[in-house]
């Protein structure tokens, strides 16, 4: 295995009011995937824990006097662009943190997440000076106007799979809107949030504004059920975004859901067949298919059935899978030997239901049988009914269905209960545009698979969850709306 050069791995602890503090709960240990190796311990954050960085996070809203509160718009945006500098100036360790975690390859972290890190803040640190109401034309005898005011004390809770990319989609516009906020990693990835802690408080952000608590659900569950929560952002699995659902309603917390997907990737005959292959393997094998809108179900007009079929397979078995650390490798390892279980499940499965492996189906060794990495896997002959067509593998598992016409590939591309991505390739705009209204998702791809941009809304129809993460929408979210009447 290739050693990392940059990253120092620190036992973690937790981050209460502008202080590193040790979690009263048990330590846990985080493991590398690509070794099953121990990297270092994390900190376990008991529900006092929680209640304490609740408590500061309050403070450090609720204080008139202090300095987040007090702070002008344009020095909360200078403060966020500097974090972006030091996410950049850091990019290195950061990326090889996460690659260490998670399992993604080097490429990935290095040139894909963490860039779109600094990105993000740039670009909300932007909006800082932007968040204004209006004034409404009502009687002659007064004087209306709206205020758009942040939202107070946000719990935002993150899924392992882009570990700080995904907090930062979430802190960002957070931040530029005023509020505070008590951010909980995933357990398996808690890295780079804990080593980001340390660059915001580098930046000037004030004691209590971002606090950083680590540890699993029960940690999540503390959060999410503490009264002086005001809204939890959210991305994870559908069935962990309805209990939180549930969780909050005791107290009408704002809730945003960035959930689970099976999106269908749609190939028509008349499309560039080679960019399509390129696309659909990226869809799928990018991020270990562990990726939240990964096109994991493939829809090939039978016309161009053999020949694509036959490029997709060839291109499965270039992809390079090894050391994550490795700069040529393009598949890393599954996060947890938990979650390669639970591929592995779905692999059989989709054998017993009577569908063909056409490529990979087995884990893989790396440098001996200790990480936990599975083979690019590509089924054919599947059936839209099968499991391994409608529920949500998070793995490099692709399931590929064939159709006639745009008519039923419409329908069976919406008979699923998700909805966060799709994608269409063709060169026929027509066919794009009619298809891209018909299809229930909340981003659809034309010729193209798995682009973002900060300034874009992403998010999801159906149990794919509900709000948008990114660009100016994502600003909603994190401001209530405040009418303001004066007679004259």
């Amino acid at each position: 295995m290739i050693t990392a050069t940059k990253a120092k791995v620190s036992p973690g602890k937790l981050l209460i009011n502008g202080q590193w503090i040790e979690g009263s709960g048990k330590a846990f240990d985080t493991m590398n995937p690509a070794t099953g190796e121990v990297l270092t311990q994390i900190s376990d954050a008991s529900t006092h824990d929680v209640d304490q960085a609740v408590t500061a996070a309050r403070k450090a809203f609720d204080d008139m006097t202090g300095p987040w509160r007090k702070m002008s718009a344009s020095e909360r945006g200078k403060i966020l662009w500097r974090i972006g500098d030091l996410v950049e100036k850091n990019i290195e360790e950061l990326a090889e943190l996460e690659t260490l975690d998670n399992g993604k390859p080097i490429f990935e972290s290095r040139y894909v997440d963490m860039p779109m890190v600094a990105d993000v803040f740039r670009y909300f640190a932007g909006w800082a000076t932007k968040i204004h109401g209006e004034t409404v034309n009502t009687f002659s005898n007064a004087f209306t106007y709206t205020l758009r005011e942040p939202v107070g004390v946000v719990g935002a809770i993150i899924a392992w799979n882009f570990p700080l990319l995904l907090a930062s989609w979430k802190l960002g516009p957070a931040l530029a809107c005023g509020n505070c906020v008590v951010l909980k990693p995933a357990e398996d990835t808690s890295l780079t949030a804990l080593r980001f802690g340390e660059l915001c408080l580098e930046a000037g952000l004030p004691p209590g504004v971002l606090n950083i608590v680590t540890g699993g659900p029960a940690t999540g569950q503390a959060l999410v059920k503490h009264p002086h929560v005001d809204k939890v952002a959210f991305t994870g699995s559908t069935s962990v975004g309805k209990e939180i659902m549930r969780a909050s309603a005791d107290t009408l917390k704002r809730v945003t859901l960035e959930l689970g997907c099976k999106s269908p990737n749609i190939v028509f005959a008349d499309s560039t067949l080679d960019s399509a292959v390129k696309g659909a393997l990226n869809g799928i094998f990018y991020g270990k298919g562990e990726v939240c809108c990964a096109g994991s179900r493939l829809f090939v007009e039978k016309k161009a059935e053999d020949e694509f079929m036959t490029k997709l397979v060839e291109g499965s078995k270039k992809i390079k899978l090894g050391d994550p650390l490795d700069p040529k490798t393009r598949l890393g390892a599954i996060v947890s030997q938990k979650q390669m279980e639970t591929v592995l499940g779905y692999i059989e499965s989709g054998k017993k239901e009577g569908a063909t492996v056409l490529a990979g189906g087995k884990r893989a060794a790396v440098n001996g049988d200790h990480g936990f990495f599975i083979e690019p896997t590509i089924f054919g002959g599947v059936k839209n009914d099968m499991k391994i067509a409608q529920e949500e593998i998070f793995g490099p598992v692709l399931a590929t269905l064939t159709f006639d016409d745009i008519e039923e590939v419409a329908e069976q591309a919406n008979r699923n209960v998700y909805g966060l991505a799709a994608a269409v390739w063709t060169n026929d705009i027509k066919k794009a545009h009619q298809l891209s209204r018909r299809l229930k998702a909340g981003t659809v791809w034309i010729n193209t698979y798995g682009v973002m941009d900060a300034a874009l809304p992403f998010g999801g129809f159906k149990q794919s969850g509900f709000g948008r993460e990114l660009g100016m929408h994502a600003i909603e979210h994190y401001t209530e709306l405040k009418t303001v009447w004066m007679n004259l």
